[in-house]
């Protein structure tokens, strides 16, 4: 008997403008002094998602993975402060690299798929939450 290759779904057009306006969103907010723990939670979430997906996938963008790590790294940073101080901002040093995090989550998400977005999603969920 035959084994089946799994179905691939790839993400569509309305998937990528979900993903993009969480993140454009999130970050228009912070450009604009209107961050909060909320916006960081969705930002910081669509790059995760979209950075270990890659990394799963076994991207072909040597760029994808580092430039994404530069992003999550800042969004620690701006996360570290935001919980000792209560102010979620990111920084005018920082934008660059947190836009530039977006631009590449943006380019590579067609490479990908709709399941294993999904799986990557739960995986992560779970670690955050300590299951």
């Amino acid at each position: 008997m035959k084994k089946r290759k799994p179905l691939r779904i790839p993400v569509t057009r309305g998937l990528k403008d979900i993903y993009a306006m969480d993140m454009h969103l999130a970050y228009q907010a912070a450009c604009l002094g209107q961050f909060n723990v909320m916006s960081f939670g969705r930002l910081a979430a669509a790059l995760s998602v979209v950075r270990s997906a890659l990394e799963r996938n076994q991207t072909t963008n040597p760029d994808a993975v580092p430039t994404l790590d530069a992003s999550i790294e800042t969004l620690l940073e701006v996360r570290r402060r935001g919980d000792e101080t209560d102010v979620w901002e990111i920084t005018e040093s920082e934008r660059p690299s947190v836009l530039a995090g977006i631009d590449m989550a943006e380019e590579c998400i067609g490479t990908l798929d709709v399941a294993l977005l999904e799986r990557t999603a739960a995986t992560l969920l779970k670690q955050v939450s300590g299951e």
